[in-house]
C-alpha cells in the first residue's frame, strides 16, 4: 500500500503530464533565442544596482543563460550560480564569473567548482511550464520552491521559452508563485505582485 495521500498522488500525476506537455512545446525552442530573453529583461526587468544576482547555467534544451549572465557581470553585479544540494533542501549558490571552472551535478548540471556560498537578493529562475497566475513547472525536484520561501526578500524572476506557457500550470501548497517571467517575446507580468 502506498503512502501517498490520493489528492497528493492525483497532482503528482497532473504534474506529470504538464510536465510532458512543457518539453514537447520546448523541443522545437532555438536555445539562442536566450539573447533576445536577455534583451527584454535587462529593458523592462532588470536587477537592481549592486544586487547580488543568482544565475541559472543553461542544461541542455534550455534557453541559453549566458548571454544574460555576461551582460550582468559587464553591469558589475556580483553573480552566483546554484549548487544542487541534498533532495529536500534548498539551494546554496556560489559566487562565480564569466570564464571560471565549471563542475558537474546531478541530473546534468553543472554549478561553479569554487567560489565562496553568497545570498543572491535577485534570482533568475528556471521552468518548464508557466501561467498567467504565476504558477510555475519545475522538474520536480521542489529546489526553487524550498529557495524562494526560504529567501522571502529576493526578488525572483522566472525564464524560458513562450511556448513554454501553459494555460494552467497543477500546483500544490508548497509550489511558490511568481510575478514575472520573461521570454524572447517579451516580460510577461503574472497574476501575483511583486
Amino acid at each position: 500500500m502506498s503512502d501517498t495521500h490520493p489528492c497528493a498522488e492525483t497532482l503528482r500525476i497532473a504534474k506529470a503530464e504538464a510536465r510532458a506537455r512543457a518539453l514537447a512545446a520546448r523541443a522545437g525552442c532555438d536555445p539562442a533565442l536566450g539573447t533576445a530573453m536577455a534583451e527584454h529583461l535587462l529593458r523592462d526587468a532588470a536587477p537592481p544596482p549592486g544586487a547580488v544576482v543568482a544565475g541559472v547555467w543553461p542544461m541542455p534544451g534550455e534557453m541559453d543563460t549566458r548571454p544574460l549572465l555576461q551582460a550582468l557581470h559587464g553591469r558589475g553585479h556580483t553573480l552566483c550560480l546554484p549548487v544542487t544540494t541534498k533532495r529536500g533542501q534548498p539551494l546554496v549558490f556560489r559566487r562565480w564569473a564569466p570564464g571560471e571552472a565549471m563542475a558537474r551535478g546531478p541530473a546534468g548540471t553543472q554549478h561553479p567548482a569554487g567560489g565562496d556560498e553568497v545570498t543572491p537578493g535577485w534570482i533568475l529562475v528556471p521552468l518548464l511550464g508557466f501561467d498567467r497566475a504565476g504558477r510555475r513547472l519545475g522538474y520536480g525536484g521542489g529546489y526553487y520552491d524550498r529557495t524562494l520561501a526560504a529567501l522571502p526578500g529576493a526578488i525572483a524572476c522566472a525564464y524560458g521559452f513562450a511556448a513554454q506557457e501553459l494555460p494552467e500550470i497543477p500546483a500544490g501548497p508548497d509550489d511558490v508563485r511568481l510575478s514575472r517571467v520573461v521570454t524572447e517575446a517579451g516580460l510577461i507580468r503574472l497574476g501575483v505582485p511583486a
